[in-house]
């Protein structure tokens, strides 16, 4: 009998040690990806919105607008520092002729230096070719914004999303940051990515925030970070 506890007690000891292994090896691994609850870090005060204003979304839990106004806008996200890795959301702009433009910047150096994904919604289902081949934008403003790359590097840093995309509903945003490479998931199901590109400018870490464009509202849900370990 005294065989047999000395057995059971060796076993537990087995047992916690193993546990307590794997919940520290657990604790060492990366999270899939770390949400954003946008409408607490709202109410927080820790949505900082630049150039615009930035309001819960009357009607959709957890989503944030920011209104329209001239120039960029961005409402950085502070408490985020993205490096390499993914970030993920939803974005709904309007079908409005120059007047839609929703995205998302990181890498932040300062206000107006910052890398930027955006959509033009309006250009999505376009007749003309030429603006369905703008409707997803990479830059890094102020260096390498869209009239300098479109001049320079023709459709290198541009392209059409596919048909079946709305540009008026919800659309699933994914930015992917690794090494010298920038790829950009339009739409829902996508694995092929709408644009691949070569990252530009020298910065390489900073904060994330929700943009839109000139004299552009735009509103946003659902965002995840994933950073790269």
């Amino acid at each position: 009998m005294r065989v047999s506890v000395r057995r059971t007690q060796a076993m537990s000891l087995a047992a916690v040690a193993a546990i307590a292994t794997a919940a520290s090896a657990a604790a060492q691994q990366p999270t899939h990806a770390d949400r954003i609850d946008l409408a607490g870090t709202l109410a927080q005060g820790r949505i900082r919105a630049v150039n615009r204003d930035a309001a819960l979304l009357p009607g959709t839990a957890g989503a944030v607008h920011l209104g329209e106004g001239e120039g960029p806008g961005v409402a950085w996200i502070e408490g985020t520092e993205f490096t390499e890795g993914t970030i993920s959301l939803d974005v709904r702009g309007r079908d409005v002729l120059q007047r839609s433009f929703v995205g998302v910047a990181f890498h932040r150096r300062d206000d107006t230096a910052y890398e930027v994904v955006y959509l033009r919604p309006f250009n999505f289902r376009a007749e003309d070719p030429i603006r369905r081949a703008h409707a997803v934008q990479y830059a890094a403003i102020p260096d390498y914004d869209w009239p300098r790359l479109r001049k320079e590097f023709p459709e290198e840093f541009e392209n059409p999303v596919d048909a079946p995309v709305s540009p008026t509903d919800w659309i699933p945003l994914r930015v992917v940051v690794k090494g010298g490479t920038v790829e950009i998931y339009v739409g829902a199901a996508i694995s092929a990515p709408t644009l691949a590109v070569r990252k530009l400018g020298s910065h390489a870490a900073g904060q994330i925030g929700l943009f839109v464009g000139n004299m552009s509202d735009g509103s946003f849900a659902n965002i995840r970070v994933e950073s790269a370990r």
